[in-house]
Parts: C-alpha cells; sequence; structure tokens
C-alpha cells in the first residue's frame, strides 16, 4: 500500500527515517536501493558517512537549477507497507518493488539516464520509504501525472507477482485518504480521527435528509464547525469550504478543506444535484417534517421499513435507482451515527464511515428518485437523539437489524458487479453495524426471552408449531438459537393483539430473503413487532398494538414516501 506526500527539508525527512522513531521502533534503518548504489553513501551501514552527506547528493539536482525554476516541495515520499499477514520481503525483494514503483510513477523509468535521483530507506520489516527530489539530472521536472494511482496499480500487479495478500483494486473514486503527516498531527492532539475524516463526517451528517442548501450549510455552523463560503461578485455562492476550530497551520491560520478535497461528492455542485432531484410532485422536502413528539422511536420504526424496500432496488431498478437509493442509504447511516446513544454512538460513526465509500462508483446518482429514503434520514435527525433504553433502544435494535441486512445486499449487489472496493466497504459496514445491534439488542431481546420462558408449556407448543407452518423443516436450527424464546413471546403477544399469528408469521418470512441474517429469529421478531404494530420495548403497552384495518398495499421502491402513520404494517412487494 503506498502513500505519496510531498515536503520541502530532505535532512528533516531522512533525520526520521535513519533515526529511533516516535516510539522507538526504527530498527537498523539502511538503504536496500537507490538511483546509483556507488554515489549514494548510507549513512545507517557506513559509520564514516552522515546524513548531511546523503541530502547534498539527492537534492544535487535541485541546487543546480536557478532559484526560481526550483519547485517549493520538492521531496517525493512514498512509503510501501506490506499487509501484516504477508511475509516478510528480503531486503533485495524490496528493492526490486522500490525500482518498480519509481518507474511506474514517473520518477525514474526504467533506462533513463537523467531521471530523478532517489532511495529507498528499509527500518522495519513490513515497510520501506522511498525517497527521491523533483528535477532530473538535465533540469526538467519529472512527469509523474497521476502517481499515486499508478504507484497503486503497480503494487496490485507487485502483490500477484509476490504472491502476496491482493488488495481490490481501485476505481478512482475514493476520497482522499489522510496523509501520514495529518495522522501525526491529530494523534498529537489527542483525536482518533484526523481532521479530513472528522470533517468529512460532519459533511455527510449535515447532507442527511437537508431540504436545501441554506439548511445544510446552518447545519454545519450548529455542528460548530468553521464555514467559508466563496461568493461571486453578484452574491451568489460557488463553494465551500470547513475547517475544525482550533486547527491551524504553522502561520496560525485555519487548516482549510473543501468539500472536494473531502471526498469526490462532497463538491458543492454534487451537493446540489443531490438536493435538486428532491422536487416531486408532493412538494420539496422539507414539507414532510416529523413532530418532535412522536419521538426517536417513531422515526426509527419507519426507517425500518423504508431502509428494508429500498434493497429491491438492487434487483429491479438500473444502476443510476441503485446509486441514489445507496446514496439514500448511506444518508439514513449518517443520521443513526449522530442520533445514537452513547451506547452505539462509536459503531453506528464506524459504519457511516465505512458505508460511504460504497455509494460512490462511476454511476451517478442525480435525479433518481430516493425521496422516499432521505426523508427517513430527515425524520430520524428532526426526531432528536434517541435514549439507548426503552421504546427507543427497543426500536433502535429493529433499525440496526435490517441496516445489518441491507448493507449486506448492497455488498452483494457491488460484488456481482466487480466494485470491489465498495462491496469490501458494505461488509465492513455490516460488521460495524452488527456490533451496534448487539449492544442496542441485549435488553429488550433479554426481556422478551424471559416473557417466552414464562408461557405455559401448551402455548408454547403451539407458536412452535406456528413456525413449523411458515418454515418447514427449520424449527429445530431455530430452536437453537438464542433469539428463539424472544420470538415465541414475540407471536404471543400479536395474538394478544388481536393478530393472527400464522398469517403475521408467513408475511414477515415473504417479506424478504433470511439466508443473510445471522440470527434469523432476531430478524422474524423485528419483523413481527414492526408489523403487528408491537411495542419494541416487550415493557411498554402501546395504544396503537392494534392488527390493521386492511391489508397492506405492495409498493415500489422509487415511488415510496413516508407514510402519515410510521407504525403501520409495511407493504409487501408481490413477487
Amino acid at each position: 500500500m503506498p502513500d505519496i506526500s510531498l515536503g520541502g527539508r530532505t535532512y528533516g525527512l531522512l533525520a526520521y527515517l535513519y533515526g529511533p522513531g516516535r516510539r522507538d521502533e526504527h530498527l537498523d534503518p539502511h538503504l536496500v536501493a537507490s538511483w546509483r548504489p556507488e554515489l549514494t553513501p548510507d549513512p545507517g551501514r557506513d559509520p564514516t558517512t552522515t546524513l548531511k552527506q546523503l541530502q547534498e547528493r539527492l537534492d544535487l539536482p535541485v541546487q543546480a537549477v536557478p532559484e526560481h525554476r526550483r519547485p517549493k516541495r520538492h521531496v517525493w515520499h512514498c512509503p510501501v507497507r506490506a499487509d501484516p499477514g504477508d511475509r516478510h520481503l528480503s531486503d533485495a525483494e524490496w528493492a526490486e518493488v522500490a525500482r518498480r514503483v519509481v518507474a511506474a510513477t514517473g520518477i525514474a523509468e526504467e533506462g533513463d539516464a537523467q531521471a530523478c535521483r532517489w532511495i529507498a530507506v528499509r527500518h522495519a520489516d513490513d515497510h520501506i520509504h522511498i525517497v527521491a527530489t523533483l528535477k532530473r539530472e538535465d533540469g526538467r521536472s519529472p512527469r509523474r501525472h497521476d502517481d499515486y494511482n499508478r504507484a497503486q496499480s503497480e503494487c496490485r500487479q507487485i502483490e500477484k507477482d509476490f504472491g502476496l495478500r491482493q488488495l481490490n483494486p481501485g476505481d478512482r473514486t475514493a476520497a482522499k485518504r489522510p496523509t501520514s503527516a495529518e495522522r501525526a498531527k491529530a494523534e498529537r492532539a489527542g483525536r482518533t480521527a484526523t481532521a479530513r475524516e472528522i470533517l468529512r463526517d460532519h459533511v455527510r451528517q449535515a447532507m442527511a435528509g437537508a431540504a436545501d442548501e441554506d439548511e445544510f450549510f446552518d447545519r454545519l455552523t450548529e455542528a460548530g464547525v468553521r464555514l467559508d463560503r466563496r461568493r461571486a461578485p453578484s452574491g451568489d455562492v460557488l463553494g465551500y469550504k470547513v475547517a475544525l476550530p482550533g486547527d491551524r497551520n504553522r502561520a496560525g491560520e485555519p487548516v482549510w478543506f473543501p468539500g472536494s478535497r473531502l471526498a469526490p461528492d462532497l463538491s458543492l455542485p454534487k451537493i446540489r444535484g443531490r438536493l435538486d432531484s428532491q422536487e416531486d410532485a408532493d412538494g420539496p422536502l422539507a414539507q414532510s417534517r416529523p413532530r418532535r413528539r412522536d419521538g426517536p422511536a417513531r422515526a426509527r420504526r419507519e426507517a425500518t421499513g423504508i431502509v428494508e424496500r429500498t434493497t429491491t432496488a438492487y434487483t429491479d431498478g438500473d444502476e443510476a435507482e441503485a446509486a441514489a437509493q445507496l446514496s439514500g442509504l448511506g444518508e439514513v447511516l449518517d443520521a443513526v451515527a449522530q442520533t445514537s446513544p452513547a451506547s452505539t454512538r462509536q459503531q453506528t460513526t464506524d459504519a457511516a464511515r465505512a458505508f460511504e465509500r460504497a455509494t460512490r462508483w462511476h454511476t451517478r446518482a442525480e435525479r433518481a428518485d430516493d425521496r422516499a429514503v432521505r426523508s427517513a434520514a430527515r425524520s430520524i435527525i428532526q426526531a432528536g437523539n434517541a435514549l439507548g433504553r426503552g421504546e427507543d433502544g427497543g426500536a433502535t435494535a429493529m433499525l440496526l437489524s435490517t441496516l445489518v441486512l441491507a448493507t449486506l445486499a448492497a455488498a452483494r449487489w457491488h460484488a456481482a458487479r466487480r466494485h470491489h472496493q465498495q462491496a469490501a466497504a458494505a461488509r465492513q459496514s455490516a460488521d460495524h453495524l452488527r456490533a451496534a445491534y448487539r449492544t442496542a439488542a441485549t435488553s429488550p431481546l433479554r426481556a422478551m426471552r424471559a416473557q417466552g420462558r414464562r408461557l405455559p408449556e401448551r402455548v408454547r407448543t403451539r407458536h412452535t408449531g406456528t413456525v413449523e407452518a411458515a418454515l418447514p423443516g427449520r424449527t429445530g436450527s431455530l430452536r437453537r438459537e438464542g433469539g428463539w424464546d424472544a420470538l415465541v413471546a414475540t407471536l404471543d403477544q400479536a395474538k394478544r393483539a388481536g393478530h393472527d399469528p400464522e398469517t403475521l408469521l408467513h408475511e414477515a418470512v415473504k417479506w424478504r430473503e433470511l439466508d443473510t441474517a445471522d440470527t434469523v429469529t432476531d430478524v422474524l421478531v423485528w419483523r413481527l413487532r414492526r408489523l403487528g404494530r408491537l411495542p419494541a420495548d416487550p415493557g411498554q403497552h402501546r395504544a396503537d398494538s392494534r392488527p390493521p384495518k386492511q391489508q397492506p398495499q405492495p409498493a415500489q421502491v422509487h415511488t415510496a414516501t413516508p407514510t402519515r402513520n410510521p407504525v403501520s404494517p409495511e407493504p409487501r412487494r408481490k413477487r
């Protein structure tokens, strides 16, 4: 994995590479390759040479040109690291890696006697640092356009040739990764993420369900982010940039990041494209404002059904439709992350941060109809922060269970189209959501299991027959799952609420496949509670726990809008 950056101090970088490291992790620093080994002093192995001598040799072509032609940042730095599970490469193998990387990036193409000067330093088993100065021997600058992606492509080929773990090939739609300097700065400040990553989270969360551009900017300001809008002489906004309060450079100035530098889809034109697509026959998104008194639980119940319906777009819709639904799903994750209780805040934030990569590939999502799922995100945000207990906690677990299935469906959709990085990101998001779900579901499922165990044996036997009728041959395996007693308790509560348990269970089973569920009983519990309008927290008694007056009607994803009664049974798509 290469990581290219530019700097202006050759000696400072060499002092770090040949030094002990920040935590004494640099062992036996030495050269493994260079532009001309016979001309390159190695302070790590030759005690008669110094860092100053090595620096002067590297900088000689830069110093030879007139000062006005020297690049301000003339030091090209590219660490190349192997996967922790890979075997340790020898010095000779690392030397070949270095030569292939500088050739691929245009620093020193094979057979070019006038190429830039470069060295490769090894001070650990699993990586090297390639350092080059950006003036050729003939005084010209190297042709290193797109060097980052060229280095990535060459490293993917090196992995194959060397028998190392092969990473997913990139498609050039990923957000820019934080530099090593940004990571070091975050560490010094005691932050777990870099300023770039934190700002990217803030911008995405401000975008989640926003009705218009003014609301987007207002949310950024309310989040405490420094905001600077670039305006035309007419007063029209042409662009924006953001900075973290207190994050300054050496000159004491704020470190600004334009939206396009945070991620390709966070530039103002891309954001406007998303916002402009929200107008439809029912009016702008802002008209569908949830009532805060309904609370986070109701917003999460509404979102659960909408999220589950989005997955049909992966099989029924074209790529543009799927792109819109996946983008909307990312907004729901951002909304959940910023309103989650403290117990699941970090896991949901990590899930949203991972899934943003799955929302972006070369297909454009503009103008596709994702109003329903964006409205779900908006409802979650406007309903306010959820508590980690009671009906809020149970509804959160219900939504997280559905989000796990939705992200796994997204991973399969991407994998089928060989979108390797997006598929990996969706799977990673599902892993974080599983962890959040286990935390959120612990209390309500424990109460349901206790209720199920207290039921008379004849009642438990009757509900076992109900499950066997809906899922023939699977009752034995389901009874071994931890959620079996909770499923029995839910069926019993549905019967006492006036439902036909067998009909309701058939509806839950047919709603969508169960093969990707880690725990089938858990998924059925939450589907039954949503379809039957049963409380997510079994200790609650809700006035709306009554059977529906009519059967739900089929609905298509691309025309779905938030229902007026969010806790009504969800429509089932005909097969």
